[in-house]
């Protein structure tokens, strides 16, 4: 039986010291939930499915156990952990780290939009932990003379459940080809599907079930809200809620990278701090992003939900669904973006009349109704005019911005001509 969270230390799970110490000089007290229950089964070398909410410490629940093994039996590229997005990779390669700091653990990030060269030098040096998305990971299988994981011990999906999307399939199946059968495996997610058994008969061995929580559960220091909006004064909502909160930082969720751009200089030109991320940025764009909106630069980051998943920003205070997703369970890890590993925060979803639908099955996912937050249209219609001001002066900024950059690349043709 597990002992109570909150009353149970790393120590007494099993972990060592040196890692413990690891633990608390990261501000880890007490395990949370989903590592009291998954940390005991995988020191005793069993495979995991995981499920725990979003923010509630799934990287420390398959890293400790990962860096305890490397620590009794040292081995280069001894753990291999996919991730589906670049900016999760990037933080579990820091989170190892990090923790590994005392025993001297390597790491290396294989992801899209950085140099190949650079991460071939890397894996030169022979990692113990390689990090990556899968078709870079593939890549470097396939291409990288003297690279190989035919001697890897763990492999880890962390979110899991979009791992195993037709997106991915190619390429997971080529990995699982290329790495032994004999190695412990880990899935972690916190909308675990049935789509789990397909990756289950290939390569997990009995594996523990965790459910740390139900399927698609919130925290519960998460406040939810909704707002029905009329289509033409989104914007005005959403410009009057981030006003009132200017001193919160917030995440907004749009459906496209377009919005993304759009929005972003809207809110600007506004005077708000705003600045997007999406995945048609380059890589070195997005982690530029990302940093100034951690660093305080810019407390709104404007994003697709590239953004959504796995990206640990403790400073979080509000999460806006600017446009509701069509898929449910992004919602899920849209509004696990804030009120992480304890902390409270709020998430409100602007719903206009063509996306009720979506609303309603995110509702019904969740098996609850969401209260509605309190604003009504007569108090942002006087927004109206300086909304609509802004939108017409930021499409004439892209505008020109585009015109500027297709100028550059004709000059610089005829320059080589």
């Amino acid at each position: 039986m597990v002992a109570d969270e909150g009353q149970t230390t790393f120590r007494d799970l099993g972990i060592c010291e040196q890692l413990a110490e690891a633990c608390s000089t990261l501000g880890w007290r007490t395990p949370s939930r989903i590592q009291l229950e998954a940390i005991p089964h995988a020191l005793q070398g069993k495979d995991l499915i995981g499920l725990a909410q979003t923010g509630s410490g799934k990287t420390g629940a398959f890293a400790l156990p990962i860096l305890q093994a490397l620590l009794e039996n040292p081995q280069r590229f001894f753990a291999c952990v996919l991730s589906p997005t670049r900016e999760l990779a990037i933080q579990i390669k820091d989170q190892f780290e990090a923790l590994g700091s005392g025993i001297g653990v390597t790491c290396a990030v294989l992801v899209g939009g950085i140099d190949m060269m650079d991460q071939t030098i890397a894996l030169g040096k022979r990692p113990h932990i390689v990090v990556g998305t899968p078709g870079r990971l593939l890549d470097h299988l396939s291409n990288t003379k003297g690279f190989s994981l035919r001697s890897l011990k763990y492999l880890v999906l962390d979110e899991a459940d979009r791992l195993l999307n037709l997106e991915f399939e190619k390429e997971i199946d080529e990995i699982l080809e290329a790495i032994p059968r004999d190695r412990r495996t880990y899935l972690f997610s916190a909308t675990m599907t049935k789509k789990v058994g397909k990756l289950q008969r290939a390569c997990l061995k009995n594996p523990v079930k965790i459910e740390a929580s139900s399927r698609y559960s919130t925290v519960d220091t998460l406040k939810q809200e909704y707002v029905f909006v009329p289509a033409k004064f989104k914007d005005c909502f959403l410009v009057h809620i981030l006003a009132e909160m200017s001193g919160s930082t917030s995440m907004v969720f749009t459906r496209t990278c377009e919005s993304t751009r759009l929005l972003s200089v809207v809110l600007r030109t506004l005077g708000l701090k705003a600045i997007p991320i999406s995945g048609q940025m380059s890589q070195a764009k997005r982690l530029g992003a990302l940093n100034k909106f951690k660093s305080g630069d810019c407390n709104i980051l404007v994003c697709t939900d590239v953004a959504s998943r796995g990206l640990d920003i403790p400073s979080v205070d509000m999460v806006i669904n600017y446009d509701i997703p069509s898929n449910s369970k992004d919602y899920i890890h849209r509004v696990g973006r804030t009120a992480r590993a304890g902390r409270s925060g709020v998430a409100i979803s602007l719903v206009n009349q063509y996306e009720y639908e979506w609303f309603l099955q995110i509702e019904n996912l969740m098996g609850k109704r969401l209260p509605k937050f309190p604003l009504e249209l007569d108090e942002v219609k006087p927004l109206a005019e300086r909304v609509s001001d802004a939108r017409r002066i930021s499409l004439m900024k892209m505008k020109e911005k585009s015109g500027n950059r297709k100028r550059k690349r004709g000059r610089t043709e005829d320059e080589e001509e």
